[in-house]
């Protein structure tokens, strides 16, 4: 069966008896030029255990099978999930898991090497963000999300994109947008344009688990009230950075950052140096 024919798909959903479901945004990849691009992109050898997150009826699947030497593929749907299995069934490289990947540990998988999905639209975000702050995040992940959660993880400071989603990417991954993807590319159509999404691991900001902690807690906190300047509103965090308000604009002004400067207006690098210095602190 070809599974980027339209005409095919809809054939195969309705002998499964499934509906595709807007609310866990179950949308099929249909475009075999996409397929192409993402496989591609993520340059998989034959040593590596790759994860894909939500593989639907299969299309990526079968491409990341002949590829990888292990597949593990996290499927939510318990029709899908069986329908996968049946598919899949001769094919020894492949592991199926009925779950949500919200509730799986990527530290417990045993060492996966690459992240390769067309993630659910309803928790792209959040899963990329749990692969983010794994312990043993993957060296290198290629995934189809929102163009707007893409041009989040891309974005740089200053701009109204720019977040805690970019900071923590950034902080660990090189990022790029590969490419867009039409509506017409997946089956149903869903209402907003997607894109391809490649992140490759760095450790340019290297930090100790403790600074890797606060990092992730003074961000968080931080964007959440991304228009008050850090001088004040540091100061006003002593649970997170346990550092009085005299000592924060010392080490702001050390750093050469204004006190009145905002979390948008400050780059990878001076966020992992803040932490540094305030765990010092």
């Amino acid at each position: 069966m070809n599974l980027t024919s339209p005409s095919q798909v809809r054939s195969l959903i309705a002998s499964i008896g499934f509906e595709p479901s807007k609310l866990l945004g179950q949308n099929f990849l249909i475009d075999k030029n996409i397929l192409d691009i993402i496989i591609k992109t993520a340059e998989i050898s034959k040593n590596e255990h790759v994860l894909e997150v939500g593989p639907g009826l299969g299309v990526l699947t079968e491409q990341l099978a002949a590829s990888a030497g292990r597949v593990t593929a996290v499927e939510k749907d318990k029709r899908l999930f069986s329908y996968l299995c049946e598919k899949f069934n001769d094919v020894k490289n492949v592991d199926f898991m009925h779950a949500d990947m919200l509730d799986v540990a990527i530290d417990d998988m045993g060492g996966v090497e690459k992240l390769i999905s067309n993630l659910p639209y309803s928790v792209g975000s959040r899963i990329l963000v749990n692969m983010i702050m794994a312990d043993r995040r993957p060296a290198r992940m290629v995934v189809t999300v929102q163009l707007e959660v893409a041009q989040r993880i891309v974005a740089k400071p200053d701009g109204k994109e720019y977040g805690v989603l970019s900071v923590w990417a950034q902080s660990g991954y090189d990022v790029k947008i590969v490419k867009n993807v039409s509506p017409e590319c997946f089956w149903p159509k869903p209402e907003v344009t997607s894109a391809i999404v490649s992140l490759i691991k760095h450790d340019r900001f290297r930090m100790e688990p403790l600074q890797r902690k606060l990092f992730f807690a003074l961000t968080k906190q931080a964007f959440a009230h991304r228009r008050k300047q850090l001088g004040p509103m540091l100061a006003r965090m002593p649970a997170v950075v346990r550092v009085e308000q005299k000592e924060v604009l010392i080490i702001l002004e050390r750093m050469g950052v204004e006190s009145m400067a905002r979390p948008e207006n400050l780059g990878i690098d001076k966020w992992c140096e803040l932490v540094k210095c305030l765990g010092r602190g």
